[in-house]
């Protein structure tokens, strides 16, 4: 299926404008946090077209990509993140952080995915901004993450993700939820096996080329 690439709109006035006006979209910082991760777990990628000065909330995670020990260089328009092959950091590992998602509550699955593959238990504030996005997402990622073997606890406010346990091949639902499906498709790109995820056609609320994009970076993605 081929998707149209929305790379340029035009709106015609009535009566028309004095000048046109050309605007640029910025990137979307949800979206581009899955590829961040992914980039920071079995990378290197290369990310473009996200601004660094954006005011969207979830360009937080970079925050949270630091902690855990990731590696980044920033050039221009553009984000490089993971060790670059044959350099000396490909032996680092990532490390648990502790992460206060409070105000980007939509940044806990890429960041559990994250954390799932770091050493030691990350610590995820916000967990009551969970409650009615499109599952209850605290309790879903716990729940589906708990088949990949991964332990996670949640307390009031505080999710512990216990890490560096490994990730199991296994079935996960999405519950219907378009973020939720995408996380452990990023938590597959470490799996010790394949991971099926049902009702993954859930990522078309926001991402449709998402597995799409998985296979362009070279992840073996079966699409049914």
């Amino acid at each position: 299926v081929q998707h149209q690439q929305y790379e340029r709109f035009e709106f015609l006035a009535h009566p028309p404008l004095a000048a046109h006006i050309n605007y640029t979209v910025e990137g979307d910082w949800s979206g581009a946090a899955f590829l961040l991760v992914a980039g920071a777990i079995a990378g290197p990628i290369t990310v473009k077209g996200l601004q660094l000065n954006s005011m969207q909330a979830d360009k937080a995670v970079m925050q949270a990509l630091k902690a855990a020990g990731a590696s980044i260089k920033i050039n221009e328009d553009e984000i490089f993140i993971g060790p670059a092959k044959d350099s000396a950091e490909m032996d680092i590992q990532l490390k648990a952080f502790e992460f206060d998602a409070t105000h980007c509550p939509d940044l806990f699955p890429p960041l559990v995915a994250l954390a799932a593959v770091c050493d030691g238990v990350t610590t995820l504030h916000g967990v009551s901004r969970l409650a009615h996005k499109e599952s209850d997402r605290g309790l879903t990622l716990q729940t589906e993450f708990a088949k990949l073997g991964i332990r996670i606890e949640l307390n009031q406010d505080t999710m512990l993700v216990y890490g560096g346990t490994g990730i199991h091949g296994a079935e996960v639902f999405s519950q219907h939820d378009h973020r939720i499906a995408m996380a452990c498709g990023i938590a597959a790109l470490s799996a010790e096996g394949p991971i099926t995820i049902t009702d993954a056609e859930a990522i078309n609320k926001s991402y449709t080329d998402f597995f799409v994009h998985l296979q362009h970076l070279g992840a073996k993605v079966d699409l049914d």
